[in-house]
């Protein structure tokens, strides 16, 4: 089965295209253009490279949030787009998920780190054992100040940190001014998002809980966005 999977989730965009667990090819690029210019391209010049088209796709797979919210409703958009006309199955899959799978053969504890501005990173904790990714946690909106909390505990367990994610080098600094140890940061060839993870986690998930409809498949926000917490302030404070 061939799975195309993308993620536009931060300033880096990625299409991938794998099938039966082997990556047929994959695209990234981080140059700070929207989404809505590239990931569309990107994924139809991968599929032509791969000697593929849409109808070809078994499975679609998308990060569905949390991340920037014009980034998550473009790739959302983008693989509604694509699967409709086939009714062909979606699987979303967790951007944080996502980022913790590009170091699943690191045997260490893996905090997938993207900045949420207004000192919050969108966050989770993950372990990888026997190149497989267990969860410690659900995916959160957190402060710093919590999230040094954690991993302070988790380093008090002799166990090492591998940061991952847009987020990962803010809290890095942070975490070394304030004189964590034993904290990396994953190589810059897997610190940002990969959609070939994105393919091999919603592969997972699809054998383990199903797909849904591409008219089933929407973002997964942890915050309002930001015109509507306005919104609601203004509204409150009358």
């Amino acid at each position: 089965m061939k799975i195309l999977a993308v993620d536009t989730t931060a300033a880096a965009a990625s299409a991938a295209l794998c099938e039966d667990g082997f990556l047929l090819g994959e695209y990234c690029v981080n140059i700070h253009q929207t989404h809505s210019q590239t990931i569309m391209p990107m994924a139809g010049g991968l599929l032509k490279s791969c000697g593929a088209t849409p109808k070809d796709i078994g499975l679609f797979a998308v990060s569905c949030g949390p991340g920037s919210f014009t980034g998550v409703r473009i790739g959302v958009a983008a693989i509604k787009g694509l699967s409709l006309p086939f009714d062909t199955p979606c699987v979303a899959v967790s951007s944080l998920e996502a980022l913790a799978e590009n170091l699943a053969a690191c045997g260490c504890v893996i905090c997938a780190a993207m900045d949420a501005r207004r000192n919050q990173f969108y966050n989770a904790l993950f372990e990888s054992r026997d190149g497989k990714i267990d969860r410690l946690t659900e995916d959160r909106a957190i402060a710093f100040d919590d999230l040094e909390k954690e991993i302070r505990g988790v380093v008090s367990l002799e166990k090492k940190v591998l940061l991952v994610g847009d987020g990962a080098k803010i809290c890095y600094n942070n975490l070394k001014e304030n004189g964590v140890e034993s904290i990396e940061l994953a190589p810059q060839n897997l610190l940002y998002a990969r959609a070939s993870s994105v393919a091999a986690v919603g592969l997972r998930q699809f054998f383990a809980v199903g797909a849904v409809s591409s008219e089933e498949l929407l973002p997964f926000y942890l915050r309002l966005p930001q015109a509507e917490r306005e919104l609601k302030k203004r509204t409150s404070g009358n």
